[in-house]
């Protein structure tokens, strides 16, 4: 009963709930983001709602394929986001954003909860899925971060597929800048601005990963480099503690270094996830004027999703034919209960 409280403010919120788990074994456990700062229903098309549910749904079937067949977080983090970086409708990988000289610029990071391990790269600009070669950076190098043409040379030795920049255009994206370079712009919408997708995942044997991959934001300049591929800021995970994916304004995940602060309330100060992530994301950033979110998972299962904007696209899978996805602030994606 005493989490009755922060399962009543989950419709609010996002959702909070605790992954049902066998006495004999861990259910395993995926949660994917795909950006905070979506459109409100009245902005949303029926068919561009229709197609984000979609691949959502896909990211988690794929993720938990993995799981389900006794593969690791670290594995079904990575098969999550690579369908999410192959699906032009998030700003990941094909659907990656422009940059104010018409480039698309990517960063992705992972870690490793059991080990501590983490890999992350930044600006690149040629890799079809730069959470593989993130990943190839924490298992192949003894470097946690490799940025640019660096990162690409790095991606040739290790066989991650390039793609020439025609893959990576995509005229939604086009758009989003023009709008941006418009002399009379105003500020641009957040869904314009920011995203990225994400994944924790807890497998069978209590082992925890997460991973985010971005293509920025829309006509950032000089190489900027935000949260998603800086370890505690927008990714973090540590056995038994928790799993962190961040997704919204870097520049604040990056001072308030959003994922680890969350990971270390939960393990200096006993809170559960939801709390920590809950006074993170509604109380610091807010304070600091950052938008965002955060999805979060513990070694025990528990899992959930806490952002200060109009929506977030998510998902969550906790065993077989249990996917839900959500996308407003008024869904809620707690299991039902059995016999309801």
């Amino acid at each position: 009963m005493r989490n009755l409280a922060a399962m009543c403010l989950a419709g609010l919120l996002g959702f909070f709930a605790q992954s049902p788990l066998q006495a004999d074994e861990l259910q395993p456990v995926l949660v994917i983001h795909g950006g905070a700062g979506t459109l409100s229903r009245d902005e949303m098309t029926i068919e561009s709602e229709s197609a984000f549910r979609t691949g959502l749904m896909q990211a988690l079937l794929a993720g938990y394929q993995v799981l389900d067949g006794g593969g690791t977080a670290v594995d079904a983090v990575s098969a999550a986001i690579v369908t999410m970086e192959d699906d032009p409708l998030f700003n990941a990988g094909r659907g990656a954003v422009f940059t104010h000289g018409g480039r698309n610029e990517m960063d992705a990071s992972i870690m490793d909860g059991e080990t501590r391990e983490a890999g992350a790269v930044a600006g690149v600009r040629l890799v079809k899925n730069p959470i593989l070669l993130a990943r190839a950076v924490m298992r192949d190098s003894p470097h946690v971060m490799l940025t640019g043409y660096g990162a690409e040379e790095f991606a040739l030795t290790r066989g991650i597929e390039l793609r020439p920049p025609e893959y990576f255009r995509t005229q939604r994206r086009w758009q989003q800048l023009m709008r941006r370079l418009e002399p009379t712009a105003g500020s641009p919408r957040t869904s314009d601005r920011v995203g990225t997708v994400g994944a924790v995942a807890l497998d069978q044997h209590g082992r925890l990963a997460a991973g985010t991959s971005t293509g920025g934001m829309t006509g950032k300049r000089w190489g900027r480099v935000g949260d998603s591929p800086i370890i505690g800021a927008g990714t973090y995970a540590a056995n038994p503690d928790c799993a962190v994916s961040a997704t919204g304004h870097g520049e604040y995940f990056i001072r308030a270094v959003v994922a680890h602060d969350i990971c270390a309330r939960v393990r200096y100060q006993g809170l559960e996830p939801q709390l920590a992530a809950r006074q993170v994301v509604l109380e610091d950033l807010v304070q600091m004027g950052g938008e965002g979110g955060v999805i979060v998972l513990s070694g025990s299962g528990q899992y959930g999703a806490v952002f200060n904007t109009n929506g977030m696209y998510r998902g969550v899978i906790d065993r077989p034919g249990g996917a839900r996805v959500a996308i407003y602030l008024d869904e809620d994606l707690s299991p039902a209960v059995s016999g309801e």
